[in-house]
Parts: structure tokens; C-alpha cells; sequence
């Protein structure tokens, strides 16, 4: 027994606390008195000595003592913004944890004696780990805490309570490696906080767990599946902007290369790693083709390289104009391959048909001149066969390319550019004089139609002024439409001619707005002739709604249903051109206020807030292509598709149509005779 607990045990009432809480003077005498009576009274004498010629009692604090008070669960103090702070200290975990073997005056150096003073300097985690903590301060998390901000993740953020800290192996610890994700994501799954420090990725944690990583981690229990430290590092976390990022994507294949060795060797061997090495940004790696949190299984429908998936995914690059132009691709790969046998089998849903990967390969893309490459002209066979057994070397002994253009082009056989060139003259012959023909036949019909109509004691509709006005909207809405269209559809096929045509842009603004204008002028004159002459009124009153015309709508229904006997009576204005009539004041009116706010842009953005110009933009658009489609659906079948009216109401040219004829169209029952006499069957 050393002579402290000796003394302990002679005086019990020096148990209930430590041995230093004596002042120096009395633990010298005590140690007097007590080598008086003890055969190591030399030894205490020399230790008495030393007390009292050394200022202080050297000696080491042990960690008993410090849980004498904070093994008490209602010990707390209060920090500078008064809240409480619990001091308490788990035993039982601190003695599992990894530094229970230490003593805590390692950690908190200033406590020398005990009690120890209330304010201590904060623990320092680099007084042991020096190296991590050099790392750390030069991450991305160790910076931000430099720069004062708060929400860094700080050690005990990651590793947890240092007096409950684990090892890394124990499945208990924070960073083991299943909850590594969950550790992260107390921080990086918050969207508010990914967006208030402008971070990219807004939900890392939810995308990751749908990965094939965390799938395979979280559900399949597979402990080497990627976890976050695997790719962003641990204690050297940055940024993938920062060159000295796990992340940057120069180092993205050795990242990733760490679990799929043999894919990393594979790919720096190939056109793209090869192209990774001499420092070419535009050089796709593993996250450009698999994506980053997002990366799921091929088989997968979702997967951005499932064969679906793929030659979008290539696309990216091959179909971009400025990487093509830059780096001297082949043109037009991707554009070609769509319009190929394959890419057509493809897009039909067809995922057995040849995509990028089939022929070009997946991570040992090589150049064609490549001799281990899977087109080099001597390897085509095989690539061709693995689809095609029994014809590869035929396939690749002729004229075989996938991404030629369509039709007749440079480098294609003769003989299949000119049959493709006497196919293209044979069509246009052919459908064009079908076309010819059968307009000459419309347009004799039709005049024999009108001359028919003239001669006969038709009902007359619209007056002189009625049809010059009708040839004068007709002309507006035509070119209006078409020039509207344009402007919205720039790449449509109906806009090549102002892509010929010089200043085509401006040339289609100029006549929008002339029409535009005209159209408001015209419309507001018939207004003003429709309410302020006699005969404009007479016309208002007769176009006016009526409790009939919704009668007849409904009549109308009904007769086509089978439901009636016979159709609504005849009426000079019926309910579908009364219909069309309001419809087209309708329309003219929100057209030409939206006309007006969309020419007038700043006058309108100084009185009103900016949404009412953009609903102006909706507005006329919606209300063009409404009234466009009416024109085409309603309109021209009751001028024209209707069987009655077939091949067209004349009115519009000559001022009245056919005589009206009351009939019933009932069909006739089977075996009854018809109007003609013949016998229905």
C-alpha cells in the first residue's frame, strides 16, 4: 500500500473526498504524524522534504477525482447566453469508449489542482491528432469554421462525444461505416441548409439511398458498398472544384477506381482515359455517363446508361455542336444513329437492338484505327456477329456504316444514290400530279357547284360589303396566324422561307404588325357600322342569341344520336354560325389588347407589375392557336365537309348558297322502300 492510501485508511473522514482537496500544509503535517508510527519513516521523512521544497504537489490528477463531480447528473453551469449546460459525464460509457485509457487532464491541460477553475481553455483535438487535424484545416469544413461559420461540421460533429467516442470499427460509432449516411445527412440532408450555403446538390441523402450504393449498403447489408468518405474523403473533404478533391474530375476515375479496379485500368486505356490524362475538361469520366447520388443499376429502366439510356447519355458530348466542332468528331453521330435501322428499333422499345455501347464498347472505347478496338475494319465481324451470327464477315467485308445520313450522301455506294435520287423524283411525279389532278377536279366541281347555285333561286346571305369583308378577315387571319406561328416555332418546317429570305426576322415582325393594325382598324370599323347604321343593327338583332338556337343545339345532338326523327327547322342564322360569329368578336377583342401590350412592352412594364405582361404573352398565344384550330374544326366542315354544303357554301363568292331542303334523313327500315324507290337491305 502507498503511503497516501495508508493514510486514507487511518483517516476515513478523508475518504468521502480527494486526497488533494487538503491544503499543502496540512497534508505535511499529516504525513509526519503518520511516519512517527510507521516503519517507513525515512521514506516519509525524504517525502516531507520534498513537499515542502517543491511549491507544489506534483501529481498526476487521476480521473477518479474528476468524476467525484462529474458523475452527478444535476451538474450544469450556464453559458454566455444563460442557457444550461449539463456537465455530467457517463461513466460507463467513458470507460467503453476509445479514450478511456487516457487521463482527462491530457485533453483539458489547464487543470493542474482540483478544484479546478471554472473557465478552462477549450479542448484542443490536435494536441493528439495532429496529422488529421493539419488535413482537416485545409478542408472545405475546416475553412468554413476558420471563417466563422457555425455549421461546420466540427470533429465531434462526425465523431461524436469525445468522452463516448468510439472506434470507427465499432458498429455503434457515427462513422462506422453503415451510418456514415445518416451522419452526414444531419447536416447535408436539411434542403434549407444545402440552399442558405448554395451547395449543388439540395438532397444528397434521399438520392444516395436510392443508389445501387445505398441500396447495396443500407438493404443488402454489403459493408464494401460506397459510402460518403469512400468519394468525398473524410478529413480532406473539398469542394470538386478544388484540384485537390477526391471529386475533381480528374481524379474522379482513381475515386472511383478504389472499389472497381479493373473498370479504372480499362478506361484510362481508352479514348476517353486517354484524353483524361492530357488535361481535356470535355473528356467524359465515371459521373459524366453514371451520374453522382443518382447512379443506379444498369438493368434498370431509371439508369442513365441503361440501353435505353444510352445514346442519350453519349449524346450528351457527340451531339453537342461545340465539342463536336472543337475536338474534330464525327458530325451528326447521334442524329444519324436515331435514324438508323437500330436507333428506330430502339426508340420502338426494342432494348435488344444495337446501341452506342454494342459496337463502340463501354470502357475500352478505342478509335477505330485502334487495331483492339471493335470497329477497326478487321474486328467488325466479330462486333457485327455478336448480334448477327452467320453474316459478321459479310457485314463487315461491304459497304457497313451505321451513322451514314439518310438518303443519297457522300461515300455511300452509287448504285444506292441513285436509286435513292430516282426514288425521290419517281414520288414527287407521282404525288404531285395525284395532287394536281385532284385539285383541277375539286376546282371544276366546285364551279359547276357555283354556277348551279347562281342559276337557281338559292337563299341569298351575304352582301357585297359583307363578302369584301370576309376576304379582308380572311387575308388578316391567314397571315397573322402564320407569321405568329413562325415567330413560336422558329425550326418548323413552314418557316424556311424567312430563313432564305434576308432580314427574314424582321421582315416577318414588320408584316405581323401591319396586319396586326390593320385587323384592330377593320375591326373596329365594322363595329362602329354594326351598332351605328340601321342595317348593322338589323344584322346585331338577328345574330343575337336566342332560347331557340340552344333548342336546335341540342336538337341537333339528338337527331345525330338517333334520338329524333327529324333535324331542328331551318334557320337564316343558325346557332353554329351564331356561335362562330361572337366567337370571332370574342377572339378579336382579347387578341388586339394583347397585341397592343406585347408592342407597347415598356409602357405597359411601367404601369403594370410584369406578371399581367407575361399573361398577355399566354393569352395571345392560347387565343391564336384556339382560334386557329376553330377554323380548321368547326368552320371549314360546315363550309365545306359537311355533306349538304359539299364542296363548299358558295356565299362567301357569290353571296348566297344552295336552296335549303326540308327533309327528314330517317333511314329506312329494312326491307321499306326509300324516297328513290329502292329497297333498303
Amino acid at each position: 500500500m502507498r503511503p497516501h492510501e495508508q493514510l486514507l485508511a487511518c483517516h476515513p473522514e478523508r475518504s468521502e473526498g480527494p486526497l488533494h482537496a487538503c491544503s499543502r500544509a496540512s497534508f505535511q503535517a499529516e504525513i509526519l504524524r503518520f511516519a512517527q508510527n510507521d516503519n517507513l519513516r525515512r521514506r516519509a521523512w525524504l517525502l516531507a522534504v520534498f513537499i515542502v521544497l517543491i511549491p507544489h504537489v506534483a501529481r498526476a490528477i487521476d480521473n477518479a477525482d474528476c468524476f467525484v463531480c462529474h458523475s452527478d447528473r444535476t451538474l450544469t453551469k450556464t453559458n454566455a447566453t444563460g442557457k444550461a449546460i449539463s456537465l455530467f459525464i457517463d461513466e460507463t460509457k467513458f470507460g467503453r469508449s476509445i479514450h478511456a485509457k487516457n487521463l482527462c487532464t491530457s485533453c483539458h491541460t489547464d487543470i493542474t489542482d482540483l478544484p479546478h477553475p471554472e473557465k478552462l481553455k477549450p479542448v484542443s483535438c490536435s494536441q493528439c491528432h495532429r496529422v488529421e487535424t493539419e488535413i482537416y484545416l485545409k478542408s472545405d469544413h475546416g475553412q468554413a469554421i476558420h471563417k466563422g461559420v457555425s455549421e461546420a461540421a466540427s470533429c465531434q460533429d462526425c465523431h461524436g462525444n469525445p468522452h463516448e467516442l468510439l472506434n470507427y470499427r465499432n458498429p455503434a460509432s457515427p462513422v462506422f461505416r453503415t451510418n456514415l449516411p445518416e451522419t452526414c445527412g444531419r447536416c447535408h440532408g436539411s434542403t434549407a441548409e444545402m440552399e442558405k450555403f448554395h451547395l449543388r446538390q439540395r438532397s444528397p441523402i434521399v438520392s444516395y439511398e436510392k443508389s445501387v450504393h445505398g441500396i447495396a449498403l443500407l438493404q443488402k447489408g454489403e459493408m464494401n458498398a460506397g459510402v460518403c468518405t469512400d468519394c468525398h474523403g473524410s478529413h480532406d473533404l473539398h469542394k470538386s472544384t478544388n484540384p485537390a478533391s477526391k471529386l475533381y474530375w480528374q481524379n474522379v476515375p482513381n475515386t472511383c477506381g478504389k472499389c472497381h479496379e479493373n473498370v479504372d485500368q480499362t478506361y484510362m486505356r481508352s479514348v476517353h482515359g486517354q484524353a483524361v490524362k492530357a488535361g481535356v475538361r470535355d473528356a467524359p469520366v465515371c459521373t459524366d455517363c453514371h451520374g453522382e447520388h443518382t447512379i443506379t443499376a444498369v438493368k434498370l429502366a431509371t439508369s442513365r446508361v441503361s440501353p435505353a439510356n444510352i445514346p442519350e447519355a453519349c449524346g450528351q458530348c457527340h451531339a453537342a455542336q461545340r465539342i463536336v466542332t472543337q475536338y474534330r468528331l464525327p458530325p451528326n453521330v447521334f442524329s444519324t444513329y436515331i435514324q438508323s435501322f437500330h436507333g428506330l428499333a430502339l426508340q420502338g422499345g426494342n432494348l435488344t437492338a444495337a446501341n452506342c455501347a454494342s459496337c463502340h464498347g463501354v470502357h475500352d472505347i478505342l478509335p477505330a484505327s485502334d487495331p483492339l478496338s471493335m470497329i477497326n475494319p478487321k474486328n467488325l465481324p466479330q462486333t457485327c456477329g455478336k448480334c448477327h451470327p452467320g453474316i459478321g464477315t459479310r457485314l463487315g467485308a461491304e459497304f457497313f456504316r451505321i451513322h451514314a445520313p439518310p438518303g443519297a450522301a457522300e461515300g455511300k455506294p452509287w448504285i444506292v444514290n441513285f436509286i435513292t435520287r430516282l426514288y425521290i423524283v419517281l414520288i414527287a411525279l407521282t404525288i404531285g400530279g395525284m395532287a394536281i389532278f385532284n385539285f383541277l377536279d375539286y376546282l371544276c366541281k366546285t364551279r359547276a357547284h357555283i354556277r348551279a347555285v347562281r342559276a337557281s333561286d338559292g337563299e341569298s346571305r351575304l352582301t357585297r360589303w359583307m363578302r369584301a369583308q370576309h376576304f379582308l378577315l380572311m387575308g388578316l387571319f391567314i397571315l397573322l396566324a402564320y407569321t405568329g406561328f413562325v415567330h413560336k416555332f422558329p425550326d418548323a418546317v413552314w418557316s424556311w422561307p424567312f430563313h432564305v429570305l434576308p432580314n427574314g426576322s424582321d421582315m416577318r415582325g414588320m408584316i405581323h404588325r401591319v396586319c396586326g393594325w390593320t385587323f384592330a382598324v377593320f375591326f373596329i370599323v365594322h363595329l362602329i357600322a354594326l351598332v351605328g347604321t340601321r342595317r348593322g343593327r338589323a344584322n346585331l338583332q338577328a345574330l343575337w342569341f336566342v332560347w331557340a338556337d340552344f333548342k336546335d343545339a341540342i336538337g341537333q345532338l339528338a337527331f345525330n344520336l338517333g334520338l329524333r326523327r327529324e333535324p331542328p327547322p331551318h334557320r337564316r342564322w343558325n346557332y353554329a354560325e351564331k356561335a362562330e360569329y361572337w366567337a370571332l368578336v370574342w377572339g378579336s377583342v382579347v387578341m388586339i389588347i394583347t397585341g397592343v401590350m406585347l408592342i407597347f412592352t415598356e409602357t405597359v412594364l411601367r404601369l403594370l407589375p410584369k406578371v399581367w405582361h407575361d399573361v398577355a404573352q399566354v393569352i395571345h398565344y392560347y387565343e391564336a392557336l384556339l382560334a386557329t384550330l376553330a377554323i380548321l374544326v368547326w368552320h371549314f366542315y360546315w363550309v365545306i365537309f359537311d355533306p349538304k354544303e359539299y364542296p363548299m357554301n358558295p356565299a362567301w363568292l357569290i353571296g348566297k348558297k344552295a336552296p335549303h331542303k326540308s327533309r327528314t334523313v330517317e333511314p329506312a327500315r329494312e326491307g321499306e322502300e326509300n324516297d328513290k324507290g329502292h329497297v333498303s337491305t
